[in-house]
């Protein structure tokens, strides 16, 4: 049984999707991030860094895993799915889920922040983060005229990235010309295991109330 501490985030929605896809049973545990709970000792004794998500595996001792891109992994290996054993193949996965990690999931963020979040506007940081997010965008569309998935097969490295993407609305940027991105897109959200775990810990709205969310998120920002 995993523990599973998450908020409706694209990194929160990693793991759920992972869980969902890889039948591993779990206890959602919702975590309050407007109200702070993240910055609780509670919290912090899972996860030092005091973010979402964060999960306990109670069959390996109570181990605490922190880092989204570290959770797949570790759920992956337990599971015996997603990733590939053999060398090569798992290099390929490993590379595009870094590749989120370290690329358009920060940048997504940071898009989001300028654009949406701050209440001053400063239209050079928001036209250098949406371009570097579209920049991104099209590195995938590139790679998936050629590739079924990420990875090539269906992996943890597609799990990781979908959640992202698929909001890029919120971002302010679009998807229009990115035929083999949209192709992606739509095969992977028509996926049952997806579609419950893009609703952990809660239903995912893709129309949220703007001005309750953008308010509530300015919060967690201070």
């Amino acid at each position: 049984m995993i523990d599973l501490y998450t908020a409706p985030t694209p990194n929160g929605r990693k793991v759920s999707i992972a869980l969902e896809e890889m039948a591993i049973p779990y206890e959602v545990h919702a975590v309050d991030l407007a109200a702070g709970e993240q910055k609780t000792a509670r919290f912090l004794a899972i996860n030092p860094n005091g973010r979402i998500p964060a999960i306990v595996d109670r069959e390996a001792g109570d181990f605490p895993v922190f880092e989204s891109g570290a959770i797949l992994l570790w759920l992956a290996e337990k599971s015996g799915r997603f990733l590939p054993s053999e060398a090569q193949p798992r290099s390929v996965v490993m590379q595009w889920l870094f590749f989120q990690v370290g690329g358009v999931g920060p940048m997504q963020g940071q898009a989001n922040v300028f654009y949406r979040y701050a209440e001053e506007k400063i239209p050079f940081a928001i036209e250098r983060y949406q371009r570097e997010v579209r920049r991104l965008f099209e590195v995938y569309d590139r790679h998936l005229a050629e590739h079924e998935f990420l990875g090539g097969e269906y992996s943890i490295a597609d799990m990781a990235t979908w959640p992202w993407i698929v909001t890029h609305d919120w971002s302010g940027v679009s998807v229009e010309g990115l035929d083999h991105l949209q192709r992606w897109l739509e095969v992977i959200g028509a996926r049952p295991a997806v579609q419950r775990g893009m609703d952990v810990p809660k239903p995912w709205n893709p129309s949220p109330d703007v001005g309750k969310f953008v308010g509530a998120a300015r919060k967690m920002l201070v």
